[in-house]
């Protein structure tokens, strides 16, 4: 007290609690031990007691959930109590701080925190169980005695997902085991409910990351060849060792902490290294996770060559030799950059429409795998993702880009072999255009930005309005089986370039190729979690991406009675955002005055593209009555050339329809032309070849109360209607009568009468002398009941985003 009184406005202490509340000498230890959701710092004038003398001012702060001593004293405790004690001398100098005396009331004293204090006590909750590990972090540490050995545990959280598969280790003193996964540690609280630790020290000192207890193998590899360049570095790691450690005789075997190094000459080699080594940035954790000088060396050189090449990706491939090369893929689910079996182990044939030959048997997955895959996602996008830059995930899509580039023959070959598609169609445009996508978007990432907003401002004040364009948050994506790889592209390209992470679920019929591409995601390095891929049935795993209420948006194509299921369950789930890319009867519309030579080849490519089994194929044909009858002479004589046959002969033009009960209802839809009346001109059943082939099919006098006038037939089906001689608005008026508007198409000389037209016609597309015309660029999307939404181009980025307004006032 002699000293405290000495000077003539006596003496002030700052305390890291809010007392009277954790008086002692742990009381930040104490704070997030007790689970308090509020902590602080008090300065206050000192007397005789322990930290009872009257307050002169006191601040506070939340408590994060995940807060340690470290990151609360960091954030706040530190930074804070600097200005609040220059706050506090300048009371005083001025002659105004205040002496309110300490209640009674609420005071506590928590003993210093010593080792013997430290072990944990199993019986509590989870909770509990946190609190007291992040209220020993870093210091003193919260240990036990696991799998025999005593070890101290660092950086938990509460685990709110479902028990993760892993290894379980015996802990002394509790009956439940711990579990080690690919995340961690998980411990289980007397509740029931899980803790996951994520690092813990060993009695060695050396600090590992949970997910490695009990792995005999060494953490980092000692062995590595050095540049002379490196040398260098490492005779410069070595004089640094040198002087921290006091100690000459270093060898690859010297471990940092057992040779005397504390906390301080952790930050102390961080920042040298970084000052003598060209700004290579390591972290602290790293030193913790490299205590010898061999794994440390060889830590350092890694980070230096950009952390070293990523580890060989391994997975159960399905092998096969066809189309002159080799195969290998996957037919397992891909979740969290794994690919697993299903939740139940069950798996379903995936056949080639060509001969109708089994490929393989694929992992059919459930709702469980579904839910699953989002917790993955979610974590993706609350972590690794999430933090990512913006440019960052740019240069991952453009490496996934040139991965799949660089095997674009395997890729073509899987989506002729899986979904009947001709092998140099799949390798120009379902594999081309899926490249171009994500080149296309990964430019994107780092240009979604919002506006400056001129609002009217709160005189006398001031005030700013800006917006942020967000990630929506997990999105599922549902693709369908006539382009099965470039659906993928179309939609998961903007949805991660916006930020978002992917729960997918390909056609249950053709898979491969998307199997495939989560192949590329690991090999390209996504954090895993960023894609999930899930095959299976549309009512049960599209269902349960549809139903699942952590889902933030859905993306399908398909069929306009599916569109609605998906659009009703998005409502009563969690009113998640949607887009539908739906069915279509596009108009094309032939005027006499047209280029006949190109009209008749792009009618031919409008319709029969792909098989016809194409969202955009042209529905049905207008043909202005002064040139029907040499159109449909022209279009009979092209349609004989046509080769029909093995999809990977480079010289076929036609391959096999998708699957069996899709040519069936083909050859049904046929039928019913016939029987009302339309006139069948050539085609009309199946080829009388092994294989799931059509003859391409021609009807005209097709009138417009007529099924095929009005129904799609998503099949090499060419509908051909008459209109008379220069009635242009009687045949816009028809060709608009009907619910569905994704394409449609006009062929005249005279460019008025073009532009006339694609004015009034109500389709989400036109395309003037041209067809199928599609560029990544170029938004896509229909109206009506061929849906809503977006893919491609600028706009499509506008379905993965959300828009905030920030105003603030000064």
């Amino acid at each position: 007290m002699e000293v405290i009184t000495a000077p003539k406005n006596e003496s002030v202490c700052y305390h890291p609690s809010l007392l009277p509340r954790h008086r002692g000498a742990s009381a930040i230890n104490w704070t997030l031990i007790q689970g308090d959701k509020k902590a602080g710092f008090s300065i206050f004038w000192a007397d005789d007691g322990l930290d009872t003398g009257p307050i002169l001012l006191q601040r506070e702060c939340d408590v994060d959930p995940n807060d340690t001593v470290d990151t609360l004293y960091n954030r706040f405790m530190f930074p804070e109590g600097i200005k609040a004690m220059g706050e506090a001398v300048q009371m005083v100098a001025d002659g105004v701080a205040p002496k309110e005396k300490q209640s009674d009331e609420g005071a506590t004293y928590e003993a210093l925190l010593r080792k013997e204090l430290c072990e944990i006590n199993w019986d509590q909750s989870a909770e509990s169980l946190h609190n007291f590990v992040r209220g020993h972090d870093r210091h003193p540490g919260a240990w036990a005695v696991i799998d025999g050995e005593e070890v101290t545990l660092y950086h938990s959280s509460l685990w709110t997902e479902s028990v993760p598969e892993g290894r379980p280790v015996d802990i002394q003193g509790k009956n439940t085991p711990a579990i080690v996964h690919e995340e961690g540690m998980i411990l289980f609280g007397n509740d029931g409910k899980m803790v996951n630790i994520r690092t813990m020290q060993l009695p060695s000192g050396k600090t590992i990351h949970a997910s490695h207890f009990g792995q005999e193998e060494a953490l980092y590899k000692t062995e590595i060849e050095l540049s002379d360049e490196e040398k260098e570095m490492k005779e410069i790691i070595l004089n640094i060792w040198r002087g921290i450690l006091s100690k000459a005789d270093i060898d690859g075997s010297t471990d940092f902490f057992a040779s005397g190094a504390a906390s301080m000459d952790v930050t102390r080699l961080v920042e040298e290294v970084k000052e003598k080594c060209s700004g290579l940035k390591i972290e602290n954790e790293d030193v913790y996770m490299a205590t010898t000088f061999d794994e440390f060396i060889y830590m350092v050189v890694q980070k230096s060559r950009g952390f070293g090449e990523p580890a060989e990706f391994v997975y159960d491939a399905v092998k096969m030799h066809v189309n002159n090369m080799d195969l290998s893929f996957p037919n397992q689910l891909f979740i969290n950059n794994e690919f697993v079996d299903s939740s139940n182990g069950k798996t379903f044939n995936t056949v080639n429409p060509a001969d109708e030959s089994v490929i393989c048997k694929v992992a059919l997955g459930t709702k469980e795998d579904v839910n699953r895959a989002v917790e993955c996602a979610k974590k993706a996008f609350d972590g690794p993702w999430g933090q990512m830059n913006a440019r960052d995930r740019g240069a991952l899509m453009f490496k996934l880009a040139d991965l799949m580039d660089k095997h674009k023959e395997e890729l073509a070959t899987l989506e002729s072999i899986d979904s009947g598609a001709v092998y140099t169609l799949a390798l120009k445009t379902h594999v081309g255009m899926s490249i171009d996508t994500f080149k296309y978007f990964a430019g994107w990432c780092d240009k979604i930005h919002g506006k400056t907003i001129p609002i009217n401002h709160a005189r006398p004040s001031r005030n700013l309005t800006y917006t942020r364009r967000e990630p929506l948050g997990v999105c599922g994506i549902v693709t369908p089986w006539n382009y099965p790889l470039m659906m993928l592209a179309w939609k998961t390209a903007s949805c991660l370039a916006a930020g978002n992470t992917v729960v997918l679920k390909p056609a249950q019929v053709t898979p491969l190729t998307s199997l495939k591409f989560g192949e590329f995601v690991v090999r390209a390095g996504f954090p895993a979690g960023v894609i999930n891929i899930i095959s299976g049935s549309g009512s049960v795993v599209g269902q349960g991406i549809a139903d699942h209420e952590q889902v933030r948006k859905l993306g399908f194509t398909g069929s306009t009675p599916i569109g609605k299921t998906i659009m009703e369950s998005c409502a009563r789930s969690n009113l998640k955002k949607v887009s539908l890319e739906l069915g279509g009867k596009s108009p094309l519309i032939i005027f006499n005055d047209c280029d006949l030579d190109k009209a008749v080849r792009m009618a031919m490519s409008s319709v029969f593209f792909n098989k016809g089994e194409n969202c955009i194929a042209a529905g049905r044909l207008f043909v202005e009555e002064g040139i029907h009858d040499k159109f449909l002479d022209r279009v009979v004589t092209e349609v004989k050339k046509m080769k029909i046959g093995n999809p990977l002969d480079r010289s076929t033009d036609h391959g096999p329809q998708n699957h069996r009960a899709h040519l069936e209802k083909l050859i049904e839809y046929c039928q019913i032309g016939v029987d009302q009346g339309a006139t069948l001109v050539m085609g009309g059943k199946q080829v009388d070849i092994p294989g799931l082939y059509m003859e391409p099919t021609v009807f005209t006098d097709v009138e417009d109360h007529m099924f095929i006038a009005k129904e799609e037939s998503f099949g090499p089906v060419m509908v051909i209607s008459k209109f008379k001689n220069g009635d242009t608005e009687d045949v816009v008026r028809r060709a608009n009568d009907t619910e569905f508007g994704l394409a449609s198409g006009v062929f005249t000389n005279d460019v008025s009468k073009a532009l006339w037209v694609a004015d009034h016609i109500d389709a989400g597309t036109v395309f003037v002398n041209t067809y199928n015309k599609t560029d990544v660029a170029a938004p896509f999307g229909g109206f009506k009941q061929s849906g809503f939404g977006k893919d491609l181009g600028e706009e499509a980025m506008n379905e993965y985003l959300k828009t905030k307004a920030v105003t603030i006032e000064y």
